[in-house]
């Protein structure tokens, strides 16, 4: 702009003693220096139409403006430090010519500027890496003024719903379930992060658009305007994202329509029916409902019905099987306030039953199994077969423990409860059945003892070739292997006395007890005297109960397994 006020400056001064020259023939002048102020710098000087100072016409070198004049003039203009203007003593019909001339030139000027500081706007915004191919701006997201003043915020009253007075207002809801976080069984609860979104119409918020598209605002907003008061029913807690702002969003479109959408989690109640825990199925829902209109005022639906509720197809639960989602709706009474619209979430769980199988089925069936180790090891080794015992039921105790503790204290029996008692019930009477054992073999050792004692206050009637010393021996248990293998060949001939007591000696050091129980037949040997052997019943350190509890516990069991995985299953 300055360079265009000196340009005119310069063609002023130029131009005028040409005009002037060409308007009065050639005659000399005076010229008069004033400034903005008024003030009339005191020179006086004659010019010639010369285009520039200092040079002379070819026809006339007496019209030359000389030089110390034009020194004079630029030097007042310097000391005023303002723009000087010519006021020239000429024609009256010139000076509009000439005051068209500047005005001509200054338009110029200003259009060259305005298209210069275009050009160079691009070329910054090219630089800054914006793209040259947009879309046309929305006149209305455009708009140099307030959000306020263009959606009318300040003209309503936003504390009453809209249309108030008339009927209710829909709200529709439409649900998008980004995850689901936890299932506790502890708790009865679970925790689930989802998108929220309400549609309704205010016509308060309309407001005229070129193109018909809508604005989109952030939270701020939100406290200024009605949105739907929803909250979630039987919820423990619940909070809005607000990682790095609020995750809220309200788009508002020219008719008056309303998207107002939030990311929130919730954990809410869970009521669980774990009667068949670990194989059961769970279902959950997650209420939504507005906490002061009735049904009078706001109406909720499902926006979509069941397209309404959308999941991300990637949800997984470590212990569970999402098996579907759905939705309903019913109205919900309240005593004080009257009846209020509510939404359903309703989401079915199956639980996987691996996890249980590796952690305590499998672990109680090899506790069961391993005290059956008991029933085949001998009835005399005590500290083995009630070690082992003690053992398998310590285990199956700490089993019980450690499942009951990741449980709520329901006061029903859940089906994993039924198959470790009944597991603990066979490990508990493995050890009762040598208990039994024990005591039946010492009661039999006491009989034998008195049967013993008895013999030897009563004289035997025939020893068949056999001493009564070595016979008492025998029964005592106290025998050797030299004394068994010569039940073979014996000879009805009496021992000496000497011989009695040397056998005597013999018995007394004898340290192993075994019951031997002698059927010998008492017919002829004549025929077959040296080839005809007795019969020898020996029974080994072997109880009966052990030998039916090998086949009755086993077969126990695996019947009642049959039974459980048949009902359960």
């Amino acid at each position: 702009m300055r360079a265009c006020v000196c340009v005119c400056s310069c063609a002023y001064v130029y131009l005028c003693p040409f005009l002037y020259r060409w308007s009065t023939g050639g005659v000399k002048r005076n010229v008069v220096l004033q400034n903005r102020g008024g003030g009339v710098m005191g020179f006086r000087c004659s010019f010639a139409p010369l285009l520039h100072p200092g040079l002379k016409s070819a026809d006339d070198e007496s019209h030359a403006l000389p030089k110390s004049c034009w020194n004079e003039m630029w030097k007042g203009m310097v000391q005023e430090s303002h723009l000087w203007i010519f006021v020239i003593k000429m024609p009256n019909f010139t000076k509009p010519l000439i005051l068209f001339l500047c005005l001509l030139i200054t338009g110029e000027c200003r259009k060259s500027f305005h298209r210069e500081r275009r050009w160079t706007g691009t070329v910054e915004t090219q630089k800054h890496g914006t793209s040259l191919a947009k879309k046309p701006p929305d006149v209305t997201k455009s708009r140099k003024m307030k959000t306020e003043h263009l959606i009318k915020v300040d003209d309503h009253d936003f504390t009453m719903r809209p249309a108030f007075g008339g009927p209710a207002i829909p709200v529709g809801v439409d649900v998008q379930v980004e995850s689901l976080d936890s299932i506790s069984e502890v708790d009865m609860d679970f925790t689930m992060t989802l998108y929220l979104r309400h549609y309704w119409k205010d016509e308060r918020l309309s407001f005229t658009s070129s193109t018909n598209k809508s604005m989109t605002f952030d939270g701020r907003l939100v406290k200024k305007i009605w949105v739907p008061d929803v909250f979630f029913v039987h919820s423990k807690r619940s909070f809005i994202h607000d990682t790095t702002t609020d995750n809220i969003m309200l788009r508002v479109f020219p008719d008056g329509h309303v998207l107002y959408s939030l990311r929130v989690t919730v954990t809410a109640a869970c009521n669980m029916d774990f009667s068949r825990f670990p194989l059961d199925s769970q279902t959950c829902s997650l209420e939504l409902e507005s906490y002061a209109y009735t049904d009078e005022d706001l109406m909720l639906y499902w926006k979509s019905g069941d397209e309404s509720l959308s999941t991300d197809d990637r949800i997984s639960l470590s212990q569970f099987l999402i098996q579907k989602f759905h939705t309903t709706s019913r109205l919900a009474f309240y005593s004080s306030t009257g009846w209020y619209n509510r939404l359903y979430i309703n989401f079915t769980l199956r639980r996987h039953i691996f996890f249980f199988l590796l952690q305590t089925y499998f672990p109680a069936t090899l506790m069961v199994m391993l005290s059956w180790v008991s029933f085949w090891i001998d009835r005399r080794a005590v500290p083995a077969r009630v070690s082992l015992g003690i053992t398998t039921v310590l285990t199956m105790s700490t089993i019980i423990t450690g499942v009951n503790a990741s449980m709520p204290r329901v006061s029903y029996i859940k089906a994993v409860d039924i198959y470790l008692w009944v597991s603990f019930v066979f490990v508990f009477l493995s050890v009762l059945e040598y208990a039994a054992v024990n005591y039946l073999s010492t009661v039999q050792d006491r009989r034998e003892r008195k049967m013993r004692e008895r013999a030897r206050s009563q004289s035997l009637p025939c020893t068949c070739g056999i001493s009564q010393t070595r016979t008492m021996a025998m029964l005592d248990g106290t025998y050797s292997d030299a004394d068994t293998n010569s039940l073979a060949g014996y000879t009805e001939e009496p021992m000496m006395p000497g011989e009695e007591q040397e056998e005597m000696n013999d018995v007394s050091e004898k340290t192993e007890h075994v019951v031997v129980h002698l059927s010998v037949s008492s017919e002829s040997t004549t025929t077959k005297k040296k080839k005809s052997l007795r019969t020898l019943n020996i029974i080994q350190n072997t109880h009966a109960i052990d030998k039916y509890s090998r086949m009755i516990f086993p077969g126990s069991y695996i019947f009642f397994n049959l039974i459980y995985w048949s009902v359960y299953c």
